[in-house]
């Protein structure tokens, strides 16, 4: 009988993709029991963890000691801990959860595997095992740590050094994940822009993105995490010209004052940020960006944040996150910069931010009532197919929910129209959410 392997994954999308690759690499030898399964004894659990701030930590912190209540009750054979909040931690966890037996960092998949007995295969490097929820889509990490200096971030002293995955790999992770069903691509890592400087000695998101395109059954390709600050323009092209990629780009602009850009040491100006935002729009018709804003950086007075407000106001983001600059140990920031804003001044100012926000977004999901759009089928809720058009990323955006009629698709039931294309009409919306129905051809 092969030995039952389960994992819990804490934190980003780029863990998911390392679970799913740890679980092809564990081949057939296991009995994969799905994360929320709660069986009388599993031989081995892997919590894969996240570290980045606070709130992550605390998840992660109780995902380990529940995992070790479990393994207390006799129902764990052995309990092995891996991931940013142990790469951030390997002295302190181990002495304060001694119900882990084992613990390893975030690059440490290999000694991972060999842990639980497994042999690590290179011919099995581009495979995965699917555990996400969305039949048709799947985030494809590009690249892994960073090289970026931000004052605030913490990830380049969890996961190191930037270092892309070859083109040739990626391709070939794309073409299996085609034959799983999946096709709607994510892009993401630290930085996409970055990808390839280190193996190419150039910014390759461009080709690469062509090269993914070509890959039968892929149909959407969706760029996240891209930075500012020497964004390749060649990627604006593939985007305006290649038809499978996205009109949408997720790219984290953090500020617009040039004292808190500074501050923050993003090595991007705010003209320099507006520019970048006009030739999106000029170049890239109809593109819809997301981003973030922090608020209350240290540095950031009532005229920043004033700045701020006007720039999205400007700019007019069809998507928009907004968090309050949480002070992280070992960051350049937690050691140079006191943490001088007050907290009710960060909630203040981060409320405000949000409703100037959601009047954008409510204008631009009003624009599209009445327009005939296709979307990925996601999921079917109760009587209702929950989906996304090009302009809605997976977990960061809203969603297009359409009410199910019987009959509406011949003899597939439902279930079977997830992770397929259909069209449908925008009949309704709110600053989040759209609601459609069915185009009857």
């Amino acid at each position: 009988m092969p030995k039952s392997l389960q994992v819990l994954t804490l934190g980003c999308s780029k863990n998911t993709v390392d679970t799913e690759h740890l679980l092809f690499q564990a081949g057939d030898a296991f009995d994969v029991v799905p994360a929320e399964a709660r069986p009388d004894f599993v031989d081995y659990l892997l919590v894969n963890t996240c570290g980045f701030i606070g709130d992550a930590k605390e998840e992660s912190i109780q995902a380990i000691l529940e995992a070790g209540q479990r393994k207390e009750r006799g129902e764990v054979g052995k309990l092995i801990v891996f991931g940013c909040l142990s790469q951030r931690y390997p002295t302190e966890l181990p002495g304060l959860i001694p119900e882990v037996d084992e613990w390893y960092g975030a690059r440490d998949l290999v000694p991972v595997l060999k842990a639980i007995g497994a042999a690590p295969s290179p011919e099995r490097r581009c495979g995965r095992v699917r555990t996400e929820g969305r039949p048709g889509t799947a985030f494809l990490k590009i690249s892994e740590g960073c090289d970026r200096s931000c004052a605030y971030c913490a990830i380049p002293g969890i996961r190191g050094a930037h270092r892309s995955v070859p083109m040739e790999d990626l391709v070939a992770e794309a073409r299996f994940l085609s034959s799983k069903g999946v096709r709607e691509l994510v892009i993401i890592a630290q930085d996409t822009t970055y990808y390839g400087l280190d193996l190419y000695r150039r910014r390759a998101l461009a080709e690469l993105l062509q090269r993914l395109s070509e890959v039968e059954g892929i149909e959407w390709l969706r760029i996240h995490y891209s930075y500012p600050s020497g964004f390749p323009r060649d990627v604006l092209e593939q985007m305006a010209s290649n038809p499978k990629v996205c009109p949408y780009l997720d790219i984290p602009l953090q500020h617009i004052s040039d004292r808190v850009l500074s501050l923050m040491q993003r090595h991007c100006t705010g003209a320099e940020t507006r520019a970048l935002v006009r030739d999106l729009r000029e170049k890239v018709p109809g593109v819809v960006l997301r981003t973030t804003m922090i608020v209350g950086h240290p540095g950031e007075g009532e005229r920043e944040f004033g700045e701020l407000l006007d720039f999205v106001r400007e700019a007019r983001f069809e998507r928009l996150g907004a968090f309050k600059y949480s002070e992280e140990e070992g960051t350049y920031g937690a050691e140079h910069y006191a943490d001088d804003v007050p907290e009710e001044v960060k909630e203040a100012r981060l409320a405000e931010l949000m409703e100037t926000q959601r009047e954008i977004s409510l204008a631009f999901n009003q624009s599209r009532v009445g327009t005939v759009e296709r979307v990925l089928v996601d999921a079917f809720d109760g009587d209702t197919l929950v989906c996304r058009s090009r302009y809605e990323s997976p977990d960061v955006d809203g969603e297009i929910l359409v009410r199910y009629e019987a009959g509406a698709f011949g003899l597939r039931i439902p279930a079977e129209v997830c992770g397929t294309f259909i069209d449908v009409r925008i009949i309704g919306a709110d600053e989040y959410d759209l609601i459609a129905e069915i185009v009857k051809n």
